[in-house]
């Protein structure tokens, strides 16, 4: 029997590895509750929320210079004006067997935009031209269908809008901050009233675990796709997806 601390470690983990690969975090955690039997009800679809912060708070932390200067500048300098206003652009569909199809479906569009060749003319995710950040904005709207993956979306409209692998990683990560604090605020004010002592400790921990995995994710994820793209991930979507589909259809 699994203990809530033990939860709330695997969750962490799972949040931190996923949050910013383009493998849907949201379906993977989908997956775990439902399949490893790692907590159903209100509490752990909130904690599954809340946790988010934690791997957020992995991005604030490693581009902290970089986003201090963009905060510093936006009053006075084009390009950090533009860059913020691209971030700010921007439980119908919540089953496992959407979840499957989603994972499969995406990691085909990934294999494909990873495969083209694209010639890529944007390397810095803080100078992309506005109009690619509105439609950044609008393929985010996909990644309401848990398994899409609102990391994928992002990723594959930035590269087909001329970003190279990096920087369209780079801006995804940028992109997850306002909606993740925004999500946490909600649902944990949304839900003060049940969280009791050992609620707060038991997020405390996935909140912990999430941070320092997303820490090491991010950092080798970034130099992993600039030299060898994004097929791991989408024959990891398929293979996910697949054994997904292979355990619904069991009955599991």
């Amino acid at each position: 029997m699994l203990t809530d601390s033990l939860r709330a470690v695997i969750l962490g983990i799972v949040e931190g590895i996923t949050e910013f690969l383009p493998v849907s975090s949201t379906g993977h955690m989908l997956l775990v509750q439902r399949f490893f039997g790692l907590g159903e009800g209100a509490f752990w679809n909130t904690f599954v929320v809340l946790i988010q912060l934690g791997a957020i708070l992995a991005i604030v932390v490693l581009y902290f210079s970089k986003l201090w200067k963009i905060a510093l500048g936006m009053f006075s300098n084009a390009d950090d004006r533009r860059f913020v206003i691209g971030v700010l652009i921007k439980l119908v569909l919540f089953n496992p067997w959407v979840v499957c199809f989603s994972l499969i479906v995406g990691g085909a569009i990934l294999l494909w935009v990873d495969q083209i060749d694209h010639k890529p003319h944007e390397h810095d995710a803080t100078k992309f031209p506005l109009l690619t950040y509105l439609w950044i904005g609008v393929a985010q709207c996909l990644a309401m269908i848990p398994g899409v993956s609102r990391s994928g979306a992002s990723i594959v409209a930035a590269m087909l809008l001329g970003a190279d692998k990096r920087a369209a990683a780079e801006f995804s990560f940028f992109l997850a901050i306002p909606t993740m604090i925004g999500a946490f605020a909600y649902d944990f004010y949304k839900n003060r009233a049940e969280m009791t002592a050992d609620h707060l400790g038991t997020v405390a921990i996935g909140f912990v675990v999430s941070f320092v995995v997303a820490v090491i994710v991010v950092k080798a994820f970034l130099g992993y796709v600039s030299h060898r793209g994004f097929a791991l991930f989408a024959w990891w979507r398929v293979v996910v997806g697949t054994l997904g589909l292979i355990a619904l259809a069991l009955g599991h």
